[in-house]
């Protein structure tokens, strides 16, 4: 992680709030600079006045350390976020991921995108089971709540929640111990406990605090709450009870009384969740209880609890590892240590690695995070863009000049060119010309081989047996060309005599041959007449004809044979793909 130089620590407590500025050192460490703390006594219910007197708060803060502002780590109170400890089985760590997502949404009593949730893993190895630590909290509330913080001119980097600030905070501090230590957070609304061992980590909230021995005091003498909130801290203590003395001032010990008996029932809680840890977490039973929170500078209350549970019971330090600026009062610092914890906590993580890294950022923060890491890109991507533009501007321009040289040298050949395309476009007329004039020469070439091949087009095609062609007749518009003959005559056809070439000046239509009349004889056979359709279907496939296989009575003039005679004529009326002028 890296090193800052300042690093700025806000715990958000529910009747208090604490501001710490620390400093890294070369090594690691945390030197503690200043710190500040403030009670802001609220109705919870009302989270928009407690927003605006944190907000209040902060600024009185920030200008009694003489801090004008700059990035911020803070924790939210337990009681606002909803925590869960799950465990999993080991399984492979691409797995992980997904299935911690569906343990979320299993346990996340809200819809999970109405929420900022994130997961830690603790302890676990190859072969055993992976302690999951899940931690969730309301969108709308974070927003409020980080909207308040930044009202007072800090910026967001880390929202983490106080146990688990606390956590890092015991961690780094008492990392030499083993088994099992409690870590008790007794604060204004809840009492955080803190099961600490080795690779292993459980908290719960206890709705007993501070607040509640203000409202029994409250209900016992019929004041109102602000009256019983100074009593108890006027008056104060755990009593004894046994046989010590009581107090001569019976208001005194009544208020003592009290006290004794909500810390009993938080006592009975906290064995309840003793009972609970080593039952359902497998946990083994404290070592050691370590007292931290508002309400733990209550006299005899370590004597009360030792006196309990049978076990050590201590004052948390967290700054046992940490150096104090010169500038800071000792003696106050000594007083109030134990409500430096999350403070300490929340420092570690902008100074060294911590065994709990949760961020419960809301969006407006990662999206804001996102742009500021994105930024020396953004500029980076500007300036190559700036540059880019300036290289185009260059490479045109040094471009524009070799064009302008290459330009004058070409215009000299283009004029040379010029002359040359003069004389080539006569030369192309002369040529067009000399086509135009061959183009009936080359036609009249062409339809010179034409016949030959339709004669050995048709014969190819001629049945081999019992069928031959006797006539050949060039028709136009489906009448026969040439001089009349006697079947011509017979059959009632006048032969159209070839029109004579039209007068100079006039535009009649060219007459052509489209069409052969194809006469011959049949053999009396055992096919009979269809040898002939056995003719058509062969000149079907005429790349010279034009027949439509489908309308055999279009080409085949019916003829009727008979028993007496030994052939029979047929005819056959065809039709050219490309009709021939006649010239």
């Amino acid at each position: 992680m890296p090193v800052a130089t300042r690093i700025l620590s806000l715990n958000l407590g529910s009747h208090a709030v604490g501001l710490a500025e620390f400093q890294t050192q070369s090594n690691g460490g945390l030197v503690l600079n200043g710190y500040c703390l403030r009670e802001i006594p609220a109705d919870p219910s009302n989270e928009g006045a407690r927003n605006a007197k944190i907000a209040a708060a902060l600024r009185e803060m920030l200008a009694e350390l003489g801090i004008k502002g700059g990035a911020v780590n803070y924790a939210i109170a337990a009681q606002s976020v909803f925590a869960r400890f799950v465990k999993l089985p080991a399984v492979e760590e691409e797995k992980i991921e997904r299935i911690i997502a569906f343990e979320a949404q299993q346990n996340v009593p809200f819809p999970i995108d109405e929420v900022v949730w994130d997961y830690q893993l603790v302890g676990g190895g190859a072969d055993e089971q992976i302690q999951v630590v899940l931690v969730a909290i309301k969108e709308d509330l974070l927003e409020s709540v980080n909207a308040s913080v930044e009202s007072a001119g800090l910026r967001t980097s880390i929202v983490c929640v106080a146990t688990m600030a606390l956590y890092n905070a015991f961690r780094y501090n008492y990392s030499d111990l083993g088994g099992c230590s409690l870590l008790v957070d007794i604060g204004a609304r809840t009492t955080n406990l803190l099961f600490i061992e080795p690779g292993k980590i459980f908290s719960r909230s206890v709705a007993i605090g501070g607040a509640s021995v203000s409202s029994a005091i409250a209900k016992e003498f019929g004041e109102p709450m602000a009256s019983a909130e100074f009593r108890k801290k006027r008056d104060g203590f755990v009593s004894l009870g046994g046989a010590y003395a009581e107090p001569a001032d019976p208001e005194v010990a009544r208020v003592s009384k009290i006290v004794r008996g909500t810390m009993t029932r938080l006592h009975a809680e906290m064995m309840r969740s003793i009972s609970h840890y080593r039952a359902q977490q497998q946990g083994n039973a404290p070592d050691r209880l370590y007292l931290c929170g508002g309400s733990t500078s209550t006299p005899y209350m370590r004597e009360f609890f030792q006196e309990k549970l049978q076990v050590p019971v201590e004052f948390f330090n967290p700054l046992r590892n940490v150096a104090v600026s010169e500038a800071v009062d000792a003696t106050e610092v000594a007083r109030a240590a134990h409500l430096l914890g999350e403070l300490t906590g929340l420092a570690l993580r902008g100074a060294t690695t911590c065994p709990m890294e949760l961020n419960l950022r809301p969006q407006s923060v990662v999206r804001r995070q996102e742009m500021e890491r994105r930024r020396p890109y953004f500029v980076l991507a500007a300036a190559c863009f700036v540059v880019g533009l300036l290289a185009w501007g260059a490479y045109f321009w040094r471009a524009a000049q070799v064009q302008d040289r290459a330009t004058e040298r070409l215009q000299d050949k283009v004029g040379k060119m010029q002359g040359i395309e003069k004389e080539m476009s006569q030369v192309r007329k002369e040529t067009t010309a000399l086509d135009n004039q061959s183009v009936p020469l080359v036609a009249a070439i062409g339809e010179r081989s034409f016949w030959p091949l339709l004669l050995e087009d048709l014969n190819t095609r001629l049945p081999k047996e019992d069928i031959w062609i006797t006539e050949l007749v060039p028709t136009s518009g489906g009448k026969p060309l040439g001089a009349p003959d006697s079947r011509t005559v017979l059959a009632g056809t006048t032969p159209t005599p070839v029109p004579s070439l039209p007068r100079p000046g006039a535009t009649p239509a060219v007459p052509a041959i489209d069409g052969l009349l194809v006469r011959g004889l049949y053999l009396f056979n055992p096919k009979q007449q269809e040898v002939v359709v056995d003719y058509f279907r062969n000149l079907v496939g005429s790349p010279w004809l034009a027949i439509d296989p489908n309308n055999q009575a279009k080409v085949i003039k019916p003829t009727t044979p008979n028993n007496t005679d030994w052939a029979f004529p047929y005819e056959l009326r065809l039709d050219l793909k490309k009709p021939i002028p006649l010239p």
